[in-house]
């Protein structure tokens, strides 16, 4: 592991700040700590197909989760000007308030030598709609874990639907019990 300290001006967007440093190092890394504030949160909460938007000066308390060139799974949790705490996953348009100090962990292996058609066919098909919570969870799931996907028309019932290797193993929490289970690693690139 390569700690890497970062820190972020006043008006950085925070997540994309962590994005941006993914892409730039080609690697796939951690949040070890965070200080500092925020003048404006955008975070999802769990069953809302909307981020919630707080403004104010509003002080971080913890960032957690994973980054790489794929995208980010990143868990926020800060407080209000009355000490109220909040939390949810990030979500773009978090600014900085006064400026935020980060230490974060970059796993410098090299990834794996794989054949150009393993890269570029998804083993993992998606059907979504366009707003729904648990479809955004379900590709915000595999973004995170750098699990290439794509996306196909549904069939009838409810939404996602999620096809591994050709077939159907049902919805959002069937993958989240994929992944609990370590069944998706093996189709994570760049491991």
């Amino acid at each position: 592991m390569e700690p890497q300290a970062i820190h972020l001006g006043p008006g950085a967007d925070l997540r994309k700040s962590l994005e941006e440093l993914a892409q730039q190092q080609q690697a796939e890394g951690f949040v070890l700590s965070i200080v500092g504030n925020l003048s404006r949160v955008a975070f999802a909460c769990p069953g809302s197909d909307q981020p919630t938007v707080l403004t104010g000066e509003l002080e971080i308390i913890s960032l957690q989760g994973m980054i790489s060139p794929q995208g980010v799974h990143l868990h926020l949790s800060f407080s209000d000007g009355e000490c109220q705490v909040w939390g949810g996953h990030l979500e773009h348009g978090s600014e900085v308030l006064k400026g935020a100090d980060l230490l974060v962990g970059l796993l410098k292996q090299a990834a794996p030598t794989r054949s150009p058609s393993s890269i570029a066919q998804p083993r993992i098909r998606l059907a979504v709609a366009e707003g729904c919570p648990w479809s955004n969870r379900a590709m915000r799931m595999l973004r995170s874990l750098g699990i290439p996907f794509e996306l196909a028309p549904p069939e009838a019932g409810s939404l996602p639907q999620i096809w591994i290797e050709g077939a159907m193993i049902g919805g959002y929490e069937d993958l989240a019990d994929w992944h609990g289970q370590g069944k998706l690693d093996r189709f994570r690139t760049g491991f």
